[in-house]
């Protein structure tokens, strides 16, 4: 068997699934549940005579072996040093196991709610704990994961919608055009920026991926750590009107410096680095286009309505990375 990557997922089947969590040596009682997951396939498993676990197979292709180790390795020292992260579990001396041309991981199953993201309190425990995380984050380098930068999440993807056709004929032109203005923006605040350090990251640090309990945060789905600025894991836990994301910022730096230092000249890349996810994105769902899961889950991606509110989205977001940051730098 072979995984296409087209469809990688075609041949995991629940038989399958069953069938390399034995591998490990653990007896599954047939419980299965599937979790809502695009990038990868995750499933909770239920285990006999103990709790059920979940298990994530990675999307063959994407990453490399030592990149999903890289990923192991972070979230378990991270873990090891206390921090509210969920780290895949050892089993057989390993974290990352192979089954057929499957990848795959195992973790505990840990549960919880949504962070109120309107309460100044909930903010500021965020931020000491993304603190904690940057401080650790800070003391090596991925070397395997790749970074959040302007080739990697803008010029690459510009490139490739351009050249694969998903952007309609008659909009290519105007499509063109913005995207080359919005980077030419983005270009520009990482050079007001300066040369500001890049870590270890969460790097897709949004609510959805964030658990809360009485006990406080945990974070999970370390999938797209990588290097790149701090304010990175910051910008998205922040509401979308200039005078809301200027009081949350504050709620979070106030938790986030007791453990770790914040360069202000980040606050330039907001907004750029919001431009970047936002050309990235499309890009990832051009290139999931052929999994049959997308179709079905982004119906209106790959209209022309989809790309015209491309162009306007864009457009807006040169003149927002062109204003002042949310405070003097």
């Amino acid at each position: 068997m072979t995984t296409s990557k087209e469809t990688p997922f075609a041949t995991l089947n629940p038989d399958r699934v069953l069938d390399a969590i034995e591998s490990t040596g653990l007896h599954v009682d047939g419980r299965l549940y599937a979790l809502n997951s695009f990038e990868n396939r995750v499933y909770q498993v239920g285990i006999d005579d103990a709790p059920p676990l979940i298990a994530k197979f990675y999307r063959p292709h994407r990453w490399s072996d030592e990149a999903i180790l890289e990923e192991h390795r972070f979230t378990a020292a991270l873990e090891a040093h206390e921090l509210p992260v969920v780290a895949p579990s050892v089993r057989g001396g390993v974290t990352l196991h192979h089954f057929e041309d499957f990848r795959f991981a195992l973790f505990p199953r840990r549960g919880g709610r949504p962070p109120e993201l309107e309460d100044r309190a909930t903010l500021e425990w965020l931020g000491r704990f993304i603190g904690r995380i940057h401080a650790f984050g800070a003391t090596h380098a991925f070397l395997a994961r790749g970074a959040i930068d302007i080739e990697t999440y803008g010029r690459e993807p510009r490139r490739y919608l351009l050249e694969s056709g998903f952007v309609p004929a008659a909009l290519t032109d105007a499509y063109r055009s913005i995207v080359d203005l919005a980077l030419d923006a983005v270009s520009r605040a990482f050079d007001r920026a300066g040369d500001v350090k890049s870590i270890r990251l969460h790097g897709d640090c949004h609510a959805g991926n964030v658990l809360w309990t009485d006990a406080g945060p945990h974070f999970v789905d370390f999938d797209d750590s990588r290097m790149g600025p701090a304010v990175q894991d910051l910008w998205m836990l922040l509401p979308g009107d200039r005078e809301g994301q200027r009081a949350a910022l504050a709620d979070v730096l106030a938790g986030y410096e007791d453990f770790c230092d914040f360069d202000p000249r980040e606050l330039y890349l907001i907004e750029a680095l919001r431009t970047l996810r936002l050309i990235h994105y499309s890009a990832w769902l051009a290139r999931r286009w052929d999994d049959p899961a997308f179709p079905a889950a982004f119906p209106w991606f790959n209209t022309s309505r989809y790309w015209e509110d491309r162009i306007l989205e864009l457009r807006e977001q040169v003149a927002l990375i062109d204003e002042e940051p949310l405070w003097p730098v």
